[in-house]
């Protein structure tokens, strides 16, 4: 099996349509599909399900797009970290969900800064759930998580903070005035109902929240009375004036960690995890 085969099946099995992957592509239609064929003979298996009207994966379809989409990413990751190691001018690139652990990552960087060999740091700042996947294609070097809200699987990872959660609430709101609040009386509010993250896949769960995709959006929503959210203590340090943190005594604890590869042999991304685990 060829790595421009697999890429074929991959690019199909996710539109499940031959025109839009052979126009994603960049090819024709016809060698797409006699290279689709080709690969269904070579693997003696039926791949994909045609009728006029659609096309479907089989079992072993969906078996060898999960495996594909593993393959293909570690081979654009190793494509990039060759060429990042053989640089003579070598990057970092960290991966962070944007306005979050911003004192913690200012304090990495500011450390980080100053010790002996230390190289540029390029930040990329992603939304939920996209720094596991940024770290597998090899887009990012090292990422910033959060669990159990972030996935770690199949990743390093050192625990740099553990705190609590509290909910963000307009300033105005009756509840602003709390010392201290509990899960049910943020999670019941009808006037406030809970924000709603996209999962891994990117679908929303059911609800009548606000869909949301990043604090900005939140806060501005949250500002303007649509929605609340339960988030890390540290997201409240620099929050906007006309919203409130309330600390949530019952709410589970986030765990803060530094994550890479575990095929990474960057010298520079060790040389970023040990400092930040003198944090």
């Amino acid at each position: 099996m060829e790595i421009r085969e697999l890429r074929y099946f991959v690019a199909l099995a996710e539109e499940l349509h031959f025109g839009r992957a052979a126009q994603r592509l960049e090819m024709a239609q016809p060698p797409l599909s006699r290279a689709i064929a080709r690969l269904e003979r070579q693997l003696g298996v039926c791949l994909l399900e045609r009728t006029s009207r659609k096309v479907t994966l089989t079992e072993a379809g969906a078996v060898l797009l999960s495996e594909g989409r593993a393959i293909l990413s570690a081979v654009a990751a190793a494509e990039r970290r060759t060429r990042q190691t053989a640089s003579r001018r070598p990057r970092l690139v960290l991966a962070v969900k944007s306005g979050t652990a911003d004192t913690l990552l200012a304090k990495l960087l500011d450390l980080y800064r100053v010790e002996p060999g230390a190289v540029p740091v390029d930040l990329l700042l992603c939304e939920a759930h996209q720094q596991q996947k940024l770290l597998q294609n090899g887009q990012a070097d090292v990422a910033l998580l959060h669990l159990p809200f972030d996935s770690a699987v199949g990743l390093d990872t050192e625990i740099l903070r553990t705190e609590g959660q509290a909910a963000i609430l307009p300033a105005s709101h009756p509840l602003a005035g709390r010392s201290q609040i509990r899960m049910a009386e943020v999670t019941t509010l009808p006037e406030l109902p809970m924000a709603r993250w996209p999962g891994p896949g990117g679908s929303y769960p059911e609800g009548p929240g606000a869909e949301v995709r990043n604090l900005t959006q939140l806060f501005q929503l949250i500002a303007l009375g649509r929605t609340t959210a339960i988030l890390p203590e540290s997201v409240g340090t620099d929050l906007r004036r006309d919203l409130t943190a309330v600390p949530v005594l019952d709410a589970p604890p986030v765990t803060t960690v530094i994550a890479w590869p575990p095929q990474s042999r960057l010298r520079a991304a060790a040389d970023l995890v040990r400092t930040a685990t003198r944090l």
